[in-house]
């Protein structure tokens, strides 16, 4: 049997990491600057992550959600608490798409209503109403696509009044990334994220945060909508949660009401992938990895911000777009192939997409502004 060849592959094999670096099968060193897609938030094989899933394998792996664990009740108060959402409740589940499909499963139970509000730009996951609300037409297939689901320009506020204005009464949930990451770091202003929570309160619709990827400290608040002051009803996340070990959530305001059977999964909240979860909130809090994602931002957009062919900085926090004046491509295979550094791209063909561990330290953002310096210099 061969594997179902839907990848483009680098050829480069890991086979160890340690903090921000990768090791080859042949022995080279690579800088991850990309965090398998934001998931690496506390670096590869922290000490402190790798001794607790050490020490719960001696204990369980697994059992099904038909019994308690109480894991599950650590992890939803140390989120609370690092989160500043104590008030809310957690459903566990295994990605960032489970996540959304239960958050728009929710939001429906809720208020009966069965449209969905989504933006230009979006990714939302590969499930059925996940790719349903995400803007990319090559990945969502016939059976996913449905009339329910409408679209809405990005950022554009007399839109979105008119779609409410029009569909208003049957909009259950309006879903929005923090940050959009796939479609190239853009970050909504303010007065958008207004206007959406306005309108949803004014039309009984959900209003749900997508912070799968900008939340978890990533932006330089534990998530991205927070900086606005902006209440969501539903959050969603994963990538960062479990540094790897697959584990996602949803973040639930106390208005909704759970039932037995409402929501439910497998794997999800299980007891590796909750004690995952827990050494993660553990290091981000003793480490003070939010404030580090921060300072680390700031500091690497100080030191790129002239270099030659950047546009434009798109960041907040360590999620950090770098919009060239052409295909990043080039630049992004020079960096892995000349210089060893991991970085990643977007939809947006420009934006070189920069997301390391919220840990990574000014030495290791010097090797990735010096190969960057390089690499630009001799376009």
């Amino acid at each position: 049997m061969n594997l179902f060849n839907v990848y483009p592959l680098f050829n480069i094999n890991p086979v160890k990491a340690q903090g921000s670096f990768l090791w080859d099968n042949k022995g080279q060193k690579y800088l991850d600057f990309y965090g398998g897609h934001a998931v690496i938030s506390i670096g590869h094989n922290h000490p402190h992550y790798q001794t607790q899933l050490k020490k719960q394998l001696d204990k369980i792996s697994f059992y099904s959600n038909s019994v308690q664990n109480e894991l599950q009740t650590e992890l939803a108060d140390k989120l609370g608490k690092l989160s500043d959402l104590e008030d809310y409740n957690l459903f566990l589940c295994n990605s960032g798409a489970e996540a959304n499909e239960n958050a728009l499963k929710l939001a429906s139970f809720h208020n009966g209503k069965s449209k969905v509000l989504y933006f230009s730009g979006s990714f939302h996951g590969r499930t059925s109403a996940a790719v349903s609300v995400t803007d990319n037409p090559k990945i969502v297939a016939p059976v996913n696509y449905d009339e329910r689901f409408i679209k809405s320009e990005w950022n554009n506020i007399e839109q979105l009044e008119t779609v409410f204005e029009n569909q208003g009464s049957e909009i259950s949930s309006v879903i929005i990334e923090g940050i959009q990451g796939v479609g190239g770091i853009m970050v909504p202003t303010v007065e958008f994220l207004t206007k959406i929570k306005e309108l949803s309160g004014k039309y009984d619709a959900v209003l749900i945060l997508d912070e799968v990827q900008s939340g978890y400290g990533r932006s330089g608040y534990f998530f991205a909508h927070q900086e606005f002051g902006i209440e969501a009803d539903i959050i969603t996340t994963a990538k960062g949660m479990g540094n790897g070990f697959p584990i996602g959530g949803v973040l639930i305001h106390p208005k909704f009401q759970a039932s037995n059977g409402l929501l439910g999964t497998t794997f999800g909240g299980n007891h590796l992938a909750c004690v995952a979860a827990i050494a993660v909130l553990d290091v981000m809090k003793n480490e003070n990895l939010i404030e580090n994602a921060q300072k680390m931002g700031e500091y690497i957009e100080g030191e790129i911000k002239d270099l030659p062919h950047i546009k434009t900085i798109r960041r907040k926090g360590l999620m950090i777009g770098i919009e060239l004046d052409r295909d990043c491509s080039e630049v992004r295979n020079s960096l892995l192939y000349n210089h060893h550094i991991f970085t990643g791209n977007s939809n947006d063909k420009a934006v070189l997409r920069i997301l390391p561990a919220l840990n990574i330290k000014k030495e290791e953002t010097d090797l990735f502004i010096g190969a960057l310096k390089t690499v630009l210099e001799n376009l």
